[in-house]
């Protein structure tokens, strides 16, 4: 069943950032974002395509601390999170503090190399659940002048711990 995603989750500002997302990941990669199908896709459409993807998407923004500016369903039912919450939360506090100089190693690397396809490594939920994140890409999000818009991950396998 295809689930409508919540109003929160597409309006014309979050349609915006999924085509961003989608066609970033498109240049960067030179692979579709997890189906070909959404090349087409706009508005309400592509927004319940990402609300009901079965891999989990989330982003942050460029801040000095990077905020999380969307996460799909899945993503919010990993962290354990509503949307308030997660679209609020620096995206460091994804990880355990033991595990935050790693997550910068690795977002310096995407940085560095523009994605990553390969990342593995331990996160926390909200409410202190751990897990861990195997084979995600990770990529910087940048628009079609170039210009650095964030990063973003895609994946479809962890594990709990």
């Amino acid at each position: 069943m295809i689930e409508t995603p919540p109003s929160f989750a597409c309006n014309d500002a979050i349609a915006a950032h999924l085509r961003l997302l989608r066609d970033s990941y498109q240049r960067v990669t030179g692979h579709p974002l997890v189906d070909a199908s959404w090349a087409d896709l706009g508005g309400e459409a592509l927004c319940a395509a990402f609300w009901n993807a079965d891999a989990v998407i989330a982003s942050h923004g460029v801040e000095d601390d990077p905020v999380l500016n969307y996460g799909n369903r899945r993503a919010l039912e990993l962290w354990e999170a509503d949307w308030p919450a997660f679209t609020s939360m620096p995206s460091r506090l994804t990880a355990e503090p033991i595990r935050r100089e790693e997550r910068a190693d690795m977002l310096a690397r995407v940085t560095r190399d523009g994605f990553i396809d390969d990342y593995a490594g331990v996160r926390i939920s909200t409410k202190g659940t751990r897990f861990k994140i195997h084979r995600a890409t990770v990529w910087t999000v940048r628009d079609e002048n170039g210009t650095r818009r964030g990063q973003a991950v895609v994946f479809s396998d962890w594990s709990p711990l």
